[in-house]
């Protein structure tokens, strides 16, 4: 059997066509079995899996007025993306352009809206952090767009400052999205380390609890810092772990943690270690906080303490029906 051409070098693992043609490559040997097709106009080695693949398979048939957006700049400059399964669809923007881009797999969107475009080290073009969350409103939802912000406003390695996500919002009026993201604004916190410290922090501000700081400090008797709690109510001294799936694989850095751990307590502190199976079991849960910080001088108000949205000892709802009956009693009453 005929060895096939080798093809050149210079076009990568992922071309055009119309480049490969320009180099000299033959038509009879773009159309060979041995090169996948991703796309229409474009060849690969091999047949792309992952998005990412996917995103370098398609980067030669972009134009220069053309930029990677929504979830995919989102995915690309490893921002905090939904738990729940995505669609694996390329978005791709045009700027000014009459119509969007139309192939399998991909989802066009035009604009004339300005935005900042980031070029990542490997030339592909997306859309700036801020943008893309911003370009994202339309398909998250209020908690996952928290979710999102939260991470570029992260402690460790952030994106961007608050007051950059207020300005981005600010400048869509009227845009798609843009009520679903001034609903996030308010709820984004800076100094996050995960997207499991957002959504447990509403959840217990949903609850009815007191907001819990996000990596607040830890000190021991001597007012010296020992540690960073994940959600921490300080004038409690009560504090809320979450134990992500790495902390027991890593086994280096789960004897890190029983020794943090330990120090905390040493110094007085309640903690609450919590995983997914707490997490999901709301009950459970709210009893546990709401145990520590009425251990710790903390008063509830009437419907303070379930994740739930029910009231936390029962006695709640009698006492609001009472309050409605007699309300409608006087209004009976009255001539």
């Amino acid at each position: 059997m005929r060895r096939a051409a080798p093809i050149p070098s210079e076009l990568g693992e992922a071309f055009a066509v119309a480049a490969a043609l320009d180099a000299g490559v033959s038509r009879d040997r773009l159309h060979a079995s041995d090169l996948a097709r991703p796309f229409r106009g474009g060849r690969a080695i091999r047949t792309p899996q992952s998005v990412r693949e996917r995103v370098r398979a398609l980067a030669p048939l972009l134009t220069d007025d053309q930029r990677y957006s929504h979830l995919t700049a989102a995915e690309l400059q490893g921002m905090r993306l939904p738990e729940r399964p995505m669609p694996q669809r390329l978005h791709v923007t045009y700027r000014d352009a009459n119509r969007a881009m139309r192939r399998p797999g991909v989802v066009g969107h035009k604009t004339t809206a300005g935005v900042t475009v980031t070029e990542l080290p490997d030339g592909v073009r997306v859309s700036s952090p801020v943008d893309a969350w911003c370009e994202c409103a339309t398909l998250l939802t209020v908690d996952e767009l928290v979710v999102m912000g939260d991470g570029l406003v992260s402690r460790r390695v952030p994106a961007a400052r608050p007051d950059q996500l207020i300005h981005a919002v600010n400048m869509r009026p009227g845009r798609r999205g843009t009520a679903r993201l001034r609903q996030a604004l308010p709820l984004i916190r800076a100094g996050t380390d995960s997207a499991r410290e957002t959504l447990l922090r509403l959840a217990v501000v949903r609850a009815g609890f007191p907001e819990p700081e996000a990596n607040a400090p830890l000190v021991d008797r001597h007012g010296t810092v020992i540690a960073h709690g994940d959600l921490v109510w300080p004038q409690y001294r009560v504090v809320l772990e979450y134990e992500g799936r790495q902390h027991a694989e890593d086994t280096d850095q789960f004897a890190i943690d029983i020794r943090r751990l330990d120090d905390i307590a040493e110094s007085d502190y309640r903690v609450i270690r919590v995983d997914r199976q707490l997490f999901a079991a709301s009950a459970d849960l709210t009893r546990r906080i709401a145990t520590a910080l009425r251990d710790r001088g903390w008063h509830p108000a009437p419907a303070e303490g379930s994740l739930s949205g029910q009231f936390p000892r029962g006695k709640a709802p009698q006492a609001t029906l009472r309050r409605k009956r007699g309300r409608e009693r006087e209004r009976a009453a009255r001539p």
